[in-house]
């Protein structure tokens, strides 16, 4: 057992619990200042399973500090805790010191209002449920940072995103956590048919020809929204973000390039 740990034993009985909780928020203030700029540092403070189990935050660190000191909005889907009112809220506290000046959104099928606190707003409802995305968009505004560590199901991540992208910015990015459901059978993935387009690896996969599309010499393809909208696609270990902003114009498709 480290010095730490063993100090940290010591000092828990010689409190009570009251003190303890007190004392633990003090130092998880104090210390989340002098590092609110590593993110894998505040993932540990604040116990989120986005470092050390998944190893997310250095990536999450490489796409997002274009946003670090500015003043956005960021959504994420699932608070965590499962049924647990008084459970969970772990990287939306994260994110909140990480965003000094951001306003830090989440959704959750169950009710988590008791984690709300300054700059974090928790709404009950399901992430394929369309009105209530809605409601909440309308409310919010557009968004800068939309995560989805929800459900898992590889159903609810393919109709999220299509529902979801939309009301993020140019220039936003939209995250994709444990990806990996999509060879879970009981997430709705397959581990047989690596090709199966109802999961959402390939889902996202199948957006790839969004980046190309000018390329297509076909005179009766019509661009789609994501076409029009995603600009690069970066696949991780379980891990996707897919960054939106205006993709190049269709007059430059390949009628007006040579043909190799």
């Amino acid at each position: 057992m480290s010095v730490y740990k063993k100090i940290m034993m010591y000092l828990k009985r010689r409190f009570t619990v009251e003190q303890w909780v007190v004392l633990r928020k003090t130092k998880v203030k104090i210390y989340a200042s002098l590092v609110r700029s590593n993110l894998t540092k505040l993932a540990e403070l604040y116990e989120t399973d986005k470092t050390g189990v998944h190893w997310y935050t250095p990536h999450y660190m490489n796409h997002l500090r274009q946003f670090k000191d500015k003043k956005i909005k960021l959504l994420e889907i699932g608070v965590g805790g499962y049924d647990d009112p008084n459970a969970g809220g772990n990287s939306l506290r994260m994110w909140k010191k990480y965003f000094p000046f951001g306003k830090i959104y989440s959704i959750d099928i169950y009710d988590k209002s008791a984690l709300q606190e300054n700059r974090i707003k928790i709404y009950q409802g399901s992430q394929v449920d369309s009105d209530f995305l809605e409601k909440i968009t309308d409310e919010i505004g557009a968004l800068d940072i939309i995560i989805d560590d929800g459900s898992h199901l590889n159903e609810h991540i393919i109709e999220s995103f299509k529902i979801l992208f939309p009301k993020l910015k140019d220039g936003g990015v939209y995250a994709i956590e444990d990806i990996q459901t999509s060879y879970w059978e009981n997430y709705g993935g397959d581990s047989k048919n690596l090709n199966n387009p109802t999961t959402a690896m390939n889902f996202v996969k199948s957006l790839t020809d969004c980046i190309n599309h000018q390329e297509i010499p076909d005179e009766n393809y019509k661009e789609s929204y994501f076409d029009k909208k995603i600009v690069s696609i970066h696949f991780y270990h379980n891990l996707v973000f897919i960054h939106k902003g205006e993709n190049i114009e269709k007059s430059h498709r390949i009628k007006n390039h040579k043909r190799i």
